[in-house]
């Protein structure tokens, strides 16, 4: 798939925009702080209806502005699709094809995107939390089943804190209510952790060979899914269930006392090991990198494989967070395979070389001119 073009009301610094894209490689070049990493935000929320540097949809509203809109066509494998989003004090309404959509768990996987930004670097050294963003985030563009799962899975666990707060405080006192719940929660969680066990395996398959290639066979990766349930129980759904209503049991009286849900996959966390060891606490910043490099790249694959399209890359100024052997692996591993932004306040020579045709556009102060390859440089705050 690719994005065609985009169109932009009032986001961020962009007062009003209209732009096509090339099928290839598009480079948003400029100074830093005149919004080349809004004009990826913008590509990333019209896939995903969020941003991944706010919570809060009312900052993707321009200043003084009451409403704010995204939209972009999608040439999908059949079929071309238009998109759009807005944005209001109000909430957020989701189109496709011009129609209103009530549920945004409709609208995701139109358009799929894989970013790479500097703070993705920490996928590998960042806490638990940043994994499992990382996993319900990438697969849930992958697989509408796994974005309704991880949704019910998070509402009934709501539920259940709510209610074991209840029985801590003394407010309630209806045990077998606590067993409905942990029984919802548990047919939901043993789908969810299956799903991830599988896809996990599959990233762990496509990152290896490109982890080799990075480092000229002197490093092999290895990525597991860790559970607070061993191995075997996690040999499928059944296993699964029956090992998390098994330790419910022993763990019941300590949720009360604690007011909170102690077991299912809101815990659990990936583990990179690189040559036996784990990267995370073990393993060098480069070693570090170059694995959070090959877990990006591998989802390329992954995602061709699991929707029968490639997705769109999205690259926020990481290129000058690698050094010339990572970039050119980067470069070479998504030149002529997939649509990819890149931010940058420059070219570098190995970019150069290895980008095939990049349709080039000059970034300033919220406008865009597509443009010849101009060197800047700028060490101000990006934006």
């Amino acid at each position: 798939m690719e994005l065609m073009s985009l169109k932009l009301n009032n986001f961020r610094n962009y007062e009003s925009l209209d732009v096509s894209f090339s099928s290839g490689v598009n480079v948003f070049l400029g100074p830093n702080a005149q919004g080349k990493t809004n004009l990826l935000e913008a590509i990333y929320v019209l896939a995903l209806t969020r941003s991944h540097r706010t919570s809060t949809d009312k900052e993707l509203i321009s200043w003084q502005a009451k409403e704010a809109q995204v939209a972009g066509t999608v040439a999908r494998q059949y079929s071309d699709v238009p998109l759009s989003l807005k944005f209001t004090n109000k909430g957020k309404k989701a189109r496709i094809n011009h129609l209103n959509q009530a549920k945004l768990a409709n609208y995701i996987g139109q358009l799929n995107v894989i970013l790479f930004a500097p703070e993705d670097l920490d996928l590998v050294k960042g806490a638990p939390s940043v994994r499992r963003n990382f996993i319900d985030r990438e697969f849930s563009q992958m697989s509408a089943k796994y974005l309704y799962t991880a949704n019910q899975y998070k509402e009934v666990l709501k539920q259940r804190n709510r209610y074991l707060k209840q029985l801590q405080s003394k407010q309630a006192s209806d045990k077998l209510y606590l067993d409905v719940l942990t029984e919802q929660l548990v047919n939901f969680a043993s789908e969810l952790i299956t799903r991830r066990v599988t896809l996990i395996k599959k990233l762990d398959a496509a990152a290896q060979p490109i982890q080799a290639a990075i480092t000229q066979n002197n490093e092999q990766l290895h990525i597991q899914y860790v559970s607070q349930l061993n191995n075997e129980s996690l040999a499928n759904i059944e296993s699964v269930k029956q090992a998390m209503l098994s330790r419910f049991k022993q763990l019941r009286e300590r949720e009360i006392i604690m007011g909170t849900t102690l077991l299912g996959p809101h815990r659990d966390d990936l583990r990179f090991d690189v040559n036996e060891h784990d990267v995370a606490n073990f393993g060098s910043q480069g070693q570090q990198r170059t694995t959070a490099l090959a877990v990006k790249l591998a989802e390329i694959d992954l995602m061709k494989e699991e929707t029968g399209e490639y997705p769109v890359l999205l690259l926020d100024d990481v290129l000058s967070e690698l050094d010339s052997d990572r970039q050119t692996h980067l470069l070479a591993a998504m030149q002529d395979k997939v649509q990819t932004f890149i931010t940058t306040p420059s070219l570098s020579d190995v970019a150069r070389q290895l980008i095939h045709e990049p349709k080039i556009f000059h970034v300033d102060s919220g406008h865009l001119v597509e443009t010849e390859d101009v060197k800047v440089d700028d060490t101000s705050e990006n934006n």
